[in-house]
């Protein structure tokens, strides 16, 4: 098997494993993160109704600012959407990224503008 199959193998399996454990409801959506190489992006989801209840991204926050600064600016812009919703918990699914840079920057900025993860 070639490397860039058993690698994206390989996330396929982290992902399905991560995403089998967490269920996000209305009272407690799941927060879903997805990393591209310019921009970071976060949904809450309903996974009973199978609906997104907000979305947020970096492109509607500060530019100009490192990726890691844009990613917390973005988890307090999803943390006040979820306020307006009136969510206070969200459950945490970060795909098959590592908890680590951008993906703990949005879980840290959504805590310290009042969404409990």
């Amino acid at each position: 098997m070639k490397r860039g199959m058993k690698k994206n193998l390989n996330r396929g399996l982290r992902k399905a494993r991560n995403r089998a454990k967490i269920l996000g409801t209305a009272e407690k959506p799941r927060l879903s993160v997805f990393r591209s190489n310019r921009y970071t992006y976060a949904q809450l989801i309903d996974d009973v109704q199978g609906k997104t209840l907000a979305a947020a991204s970096t492109q509607e926050s500060v530019k100009g600012s490192k990726k890691t600064e844009s990613a917390k600016i973005l988890g307090g812009l999803i943390a006040e959407k979820a306020k307006k919703l009136g969510v206070k918990q969200a459950v945490m699914n970060r795909s098959f990224y590592k908890f680590h840079g951008r993906v703990k920057a949005v879980a840290e900025g959504a805590n310290a503008a009042g969404l409990k993860i």
